[in-house]
Order: structure tokens, then sequence, then C-alpha cells
């Protein structure tokens, strides 16, 4: 069994993201997307993840490359945060 669920999102779609949280009755986690000043993407997670079932919403639309290295860093963090369950939401933007 699982913990509770979390919510959290990139900069590729913080406004979706928070209609979700809202519709969901949740609050989006506290995470910090950024970036070094030599333009690489940074990723911390400022609140516990153990075994927690997170759900990482991020679209790949233009910057698609930045997105998806937003993604993946994401996704390493929260593994790395021993997270129960990792589940990436991608919606797809035409």
């Amino acid at each position: 069994m699982y913990g509770s669920v979390k919510l959290l999102t990139g900069t590729s779609n913080k406004k979706l993201a928070q209609e979700v949280a809202d519709y969901l009755g949740i609050s989006l986690s506290d995470a910090f997307v950024g970036r070094f000043s030599d333009g690489e993407v940074r990723v911390r997670i400022n609140e516990s993840m153990r075994g927690e079932d997170v759900f990482v919403l991020q679209s790949l639309g233009y910057p698609v490359n930045d997105n998806i290295m937003e993604l993946l860093l994401m996704l390493d963090a929260l593994k790395r945060a021993s997270a129960g369950r990792i589940t990436a939401v991608i919606p797809y933007f035409a």
C-alpha cells in the first residue's frame, strides 16, 4: 500500500497542474524547478516523498528538450527520495 497522493509539476504547465490539484482537492507538492547560471535544469523536492503515491504532470511542448529534462530530473529526484510509486502524466497539446 502506498501513502497519500502527491502532485508535482515542472514549468511547462503550472496552470493545468493547479487546476488538477484543485479538482482532486489536494495541494501541489512543494518542489523547485529552476536553472543554474549556466542554463542547466535544477530540481529540488522540498518535502518528504518516502512511500508516497506521486504523480508528475509535465507537458512536452516547446521547448521540448528543456521540458523532457525537467521531467527526467524530477523522476530521478523522486526515485532517490524513495517515493512508493511514481506516475508521469504527460498531456499532449497539438
